[in-house]
C-alpha cells in the first residue's frame, strides 16, 4: 500500500506509514473475549485502508475444541497461535504493508513475541470493558466457539497493557464509531 492510499482511506489524513522510519505499521486490536476485537478492527483496517485478519481463524483446530468444551487455553496452547499471527504480520511487512490483526495477546510476554515478529512496526489497541460489561456482550452474541464461562479466565490471565510503548488504550462504553474514531486518534499520537 502507498502512502497516499493510507492517507486518503482516513479523512484525518494520518497514514501508517508515516512513522519516523517510513517503514509500514501493523496493529493489533487486543482484549479479552467480547470486547469487540473483531468489529473494531474491521472497522478501523477500512478506516486506515489496511487488510484485516481475524486472529481467531489462526488458531488450530485443538485450541477451538478446546475453547468450545469450556476448557481455557495455557501458555502451550497459545505458542504456536501467536507465532501463526506473529508470521502473517510479517509477511504483509516484508511486502511494504501495513495490517491490523484481532489477537487477545493477554500477556505481555505474548506482545513481547509479537512485537518482536513485526520487527518492532507494532502497535496494539487495547479495548478495555468491566467485567460486567464484557459477560453482558458474550451473552448477546452468538455462533462464537468460545463460551462466556471463558471470560473469567481471560480477565484472570490478562496483563494489562498500561505503561507499554505503542499500546493505545479505548473504552468500549461506547458506539462502534467512537471507539474507532478514539482508536485512530491514539494511534496518530502514539505513532508519530
Amino acid at each position: 500500500m502507498n502512502q497516499n492510499r493510507a492517507a486518503a482511506a482516513d479523512p484525518g489524513g494520518f497514514s501508517l506509514h508515516s512513522t519516523l522510519s517510513g517503514a509500514p505499521q501493523a496493529i493489533i486490536v487486543m482484549g479479552v473475549s467480547g470486547c469487540g476485537k473483531s468489529s473494531v478492527g474491521a472497522r478501523l483496517a477500512a478506516r486506515l485502508g489496511l487488510p484485516f485478519i481475524e486472529g481467531d481463524v489462526l488458531h488450530p483446530q485443538a485450541n477451538v475444541d478446546k475453547m468450545a468444551q469450556g476448557t481455557p487455553l495455557d501458555d502451550d496452547d497459545r505458542w504456536p497461535w501467536l507465532d501463526i499471527i506473529g508470521a502473517a504480520i510479517a509477511a504483509s511487512l516484508a511486502k511494504g504493508e501495513g495490517i491490523v490483526v484481532s489477537c487477545s495477546a493477554l500477556k505481555r510476554v505474548y506482545r513481547e513475541r509479537l512485537r518482536q515478529a513485526a520487527g518492532g512496526h507494532l502497535a496494539f489497541v487495547y479495548l478495555h470493558g468491566t467485567p460486567e460489561l464484557l459477560a453482558s456482550r458474550m451473552g448477546a452474541r452468538t455462533g462464537h466457539f468460545m463460551p462466556p464461562a471463558l471470560l473469567t479466565s481471560q480477565l484472570a490471565t490478562l496483563e494489562e497493557p498500561t505503561g507499554e510503548d505503542g499500546v493505545v488504550t479505548v473504552s468500549i462504553d461506547q458506539p462502534l464509531d467512537e471507539i474507532v474514531a478514539e482508536a485512530a486518534k491514539g494511534l496518530e499520537r502514539a505513532l508519530r
